[in-house]
């Protein structure tokens, strides 16, 4: 699509990628540019350092993307030092995600607030949430549990417990991936363009650059299992038919560089102070080392660490020397932010660089083949010989999921036990087509127990009275075994999984056959093309109702789960 005119939202604009990228929308005039960072002053320093090259519409925003509004602007510490703080956070990733966790998410807030037409993500998604260290926070909660086993008190085990809850990088890139799709969806963003990364510069398990012992380091391999991660689920997101256009440019070389300085060293945003330990001041190694130390033989000589640097961006700042070893033939070596700049650039306005891992991954993979489907009328033909010789019809065993499906496919079927067909669905009153499910359940024991021995209930007519077995697929577990009942949730629970034979169920069965009769009509009698994936002769092949037919087209029609790309 064109750029020109539209309004673009860079997430990590300040960045050394989100920078290159902002002012390569400058020259496509854009119209207005929004430009996220985490830090205040990172977004407005962007907008200052631009203004001056644009008369564009230069927007700051701040904050971190993926914690709701009211801890956007704390640090990790801060939210993991503080109970109300960590309440909140869990409650944002671990539960089911709601219109309330939705509204409060700043990324989507931020999305909601501009409705870009297009969003490009530099932010460097995984080093964010690999780099809290689960591995650590799992170490003080094993120490924690060990303290308990031998019967010593420990306020910290609930806190340590909490803090590893909410550094599970799984659950927060899962809720992250929700939140920012289907704020685009109602923001009818067009185009999704993310800066992604391999975790390792490129190389592989091999790479000589670590964070521990270890060699590679645990956590660095967790960056790129989360980058991994993240590419399979933007490539979902790719195949979902109301999502933006998708794509995911992911450069495997370390990226530099922003500026060449003498100046300050810092780590994590503080100057390294210089200390001093005179060889007269060593300490004797006997017996046991401490790590750290309060007080110890060294001197603060009231400096800071001063020396010439290159300023890669979010990867941090390196020597003369480091450079000079990463980007040697055989290391990392390096790319430009320029050349990924481009790179998104062509590819927002429809290009092929053949950089976008989306595609590649499109044409890596393998799809449905015409050989299965041709295959696939014998299976279906010896799974109809085998009901008809063991007079037993395969319906649904609760293995493929959700309970849903099974709670569709059973409705279904009971309406085929009565031997309606689609006309007499659409014809019959409700209460009749009720009753008539309702007498197969009466009547057939064995179908009652196979029903609710794959864990799916039975609400009967009255809509007081449950039928069940000792597993309920329905209501799922979320921390409480015991739930009230009132008639929203007895509403909810029908839905998401119980077998419904009240009369209002029905009445939405009867609307949706009629639904499918219209479609067939839809179809000229004379139309042989190959126009319709369900002609006359797919619906009508057979006189009695098809419970997989009617739930698969339920699937496209209902719950909008149409395969986007074979």
């Amino acid at each position: 699509m064109e750029i020109n005119g539209k309004k673009v939202l860079v997430l990590g604009g300040w960045g050394l990628v989100g920078l290159a990228v902002v002012k390569r929308l400058i020259d496509q005039n854009a119209d207005e540019i929004i430009i996220l960072s985490l830090e205040k002053w990172q977004a407005e320093e962007a907008v200052q350092i631009l203004k001056r090259k644009t008369n564009i519409k230069l927007v700051p925003e701040w904050g971190n993307m993926f914690v709701s509004e009211q801890l956007k602007d704390l640090t990790r510490d801060e939210i993991l030092n503080n109970k109300k703080n960590r309440h909140i956070l869990m409650h944002d990733v671990l539960d089911d995600l709601t219109e309330d966790i939705l509204q409060d998410s700043f990324l989507f807030q931020i999305i909601s607030k501009h409705k870009p037409d297009i969003i490009v993500d530099c932010v460097n998604s995984a080093t964010a949430l690999a780099y809290q260290d689960i591995f650590t926070s799992s170490i003080e909660v094993r120490k924690q549990t060990e303290q308990i086993a031998a019967g010593k008190k420990s306020g910290e085990s609930i806190s340590a417990i909490e803090r590893l809850l909410i550094t599970q990088y799984t659950p927060q890139l899962i809720r992250h991936i929700q939140i920012l799709y289907e704020g685009m969806k109602r923001a009818n963003t067009m185009v999704y363009v993310k800066i992604g990364t391999s975790g390792t510069g490129g190389m592989g398990l091999n790479i000589p650059y670590t964070h521990s012992e270890e060699k590679p380091s645990r956590m660095l391999l967790s960056k790129s299992a989360i980058a991994g991660s993240h590419s399979l689920l933007l490539w979902l997101m790719a195949r979902t038919p109301d999502a933006p256009i998708t794509k995911e440019i992911k450069p495997t070389a370390a990226i530099a560089w922003k500026k060449i300085e003498y100046g300050e060293i810092k780590k994590r945003g503080k100057p390294v102070q210089l200390y001093d330990c005179p060889p007269t001041k060593g300490i004797p190694l006997k017996d046991k080392l401490e790590r750290t130390m309060e007080k110890g033989p060294w001197k603060d000589l009231g400096d800071t660490l001063k020396k010439v640097y290159i300023d890669t961006g979010e990867n941090g700042i390196f020597s003369y020397e480091e450079f000079l070893a990463i980007t040697s033939r055989g290391q990392m070596e390096f790319i430009t932010p320029e050349e990924i700049a481009n790179v998104v650039i062509y590819e927002i306005r429809g290009g092929n660089t053949g950089h976008d891992i989306i595609n590649a991954l499109d044409n890596a993979t393998m799809g449905p083949t015409y050989r299965a489907g041709y295959l696939r009328i014998n299976a279906l033909q010896k799974m109809r010989n085998l009901q008809d010789l063991h007079s037993s019809d395969s319906v649904a065993f609760e293995l493929l999921g959700p309970p849903k499906l099974s709670k569709l496919i059973y409705e279904a079927y009971l309406l085929k036990r009565c031997r309606f067909t689609l006309e007499e669905v659409s014809s019959h009153s409700t209460g009749f087509l009720a009753s008539c499910a309702q007498e197969q359940i009466k009547s057939d024991k064995k179908l009652r127990s196979e029903i609710l021995s794959i864990g799916i209930p039975i609400l009967m007519s009255d809509g007081n009275t449950l039928l069940r077995g000792p597993e309920m697929k329905i209501p799922a577990y979320r921390g409480e075994n015991v739930m009230e009942v009132n008639q929203k949730n007895i509403d909810k629970w029908a839905s998401e999984g119980w077998i419904d034979l009240r009369e209002s169920n029905f009445k939405i069965w009867q609307d949706r056959i009629k639904k499918i009769i219209e479609e067939i009509k839809a179809i000229p009698e004379n139309d042989t093309s190959s126009q319709f994936d369900r002609d006359r002769e797919y619906w009508m092949a057979s006189e009695v109702l098809e419970p997989g037919k009617i739930v698969g087209w339920l699937f496209l029609s209902e719950e909008h789960g149409s395969r986007m790309k074979e």
